[in-house]
């Protein structure tokens, strides 16, 4: 075999090598593990600068070890107290969803060196999966960048198809679909694997707080503030 042909063969080698190790990069987020309170396994997921839970949160307690009322009727979700429920008591949802007074309890409910989170966090990981900056503070559907279909889990898992709308994952972030409580104790109509509602840390004002929702019909990702006694899901992010 001549000089040049070996030459031009390695040189070959190598580019592909570079081509597949850029392809695996792209295509297998960074993972971990972390472990609450109760024994729950969470993969976690490095997207950007921060690491995140690519699972929702499912704990029974707090981080100090009391409970964490489980107020699965309507007539006692409106206690005005920390409250979680699973979603219609369906085993099949993929985590409980807490209202405010849990998410926000002196108590931690996030695992140890984890918080719930926060709306600049959020916004972070909009802005890292493309969200144009015209659109990070607007409230409402913001469409840009397709953020949606990235953070949820690659289908046809859990979500229903609609059209061209379809996840891919490509964040890692792996949303499946918890849908929601209403502040009257009703559940979110529809529900599972048609939406899902994921609380911000982050206060709107005395009566509301900041939330995401993603949605079987829509690529990119909703934000707005609602009521405090809704029940959402629960993603957590490593302190730093």
């Amino acid at each position: 075999m001549s000089f040049k042909l070996i030459l031009s063969s390695l040189l070959f080698i190598g580019l592909f090598s570079a081509c597949e190790d850029d392809i695996i990069e792209e295509t297998k987020p960074t993972i971990d593990s972390i472990a609450d309170i109760d024994g729950n396994i969470y993969t976690t997921v490095k997207i950007g600068d921060n690491w995140w839970m690519a699972e929702d949160l499912k704990v029974t307690r707090f981080r100090n070890g009391n409970n964490i009322a489980n107020s699965q009727s309507q007539n006692d979700w409106d206690l005005g107290s920390a409250a979680s429920c699973l979603f219609e008591n369906n085993q099949l949802a993929p985590g409980l969803l807490y209202n405010w007074e849990a998410v926000n309890h002196s108590d931690g409910l996030a695992p140890e060196g984890w918080h719930v989170a926060t709306e600049s966090e959020w916004q972070e990981l909009e802005k890292h999966l493309g969200m144009s900056a015209d659109e990070i503070e607007k409230v409402n559907w913001r469409e840009s960048g397709s953020c949606g279909d990235q953070l949820k889990v690659r289908g046809p898992e859990s979500w229903l198809r609609f059209g061209e709308v379809w996840g891919n994952n490509k964040s890692g972030f792996t949303a499946l679909t918890p849908a929601g409580r209403l502040a009257n104790g009703n559940w979110a109509n529809p529900g599972l694997g048609y939406c899902g509602y994921w609380w911000s840390a982050t206060e709107k004002d005395y009566e509301t707080a900041y939330f995401r929702n993603l949605d079987y019909k829509k690529s990119g990702v909703f934000r707005f503030y609602v009521s405090k006694k809704f029940g959402m899901a629960v993603r957590c992010v490593k302190n730093k």
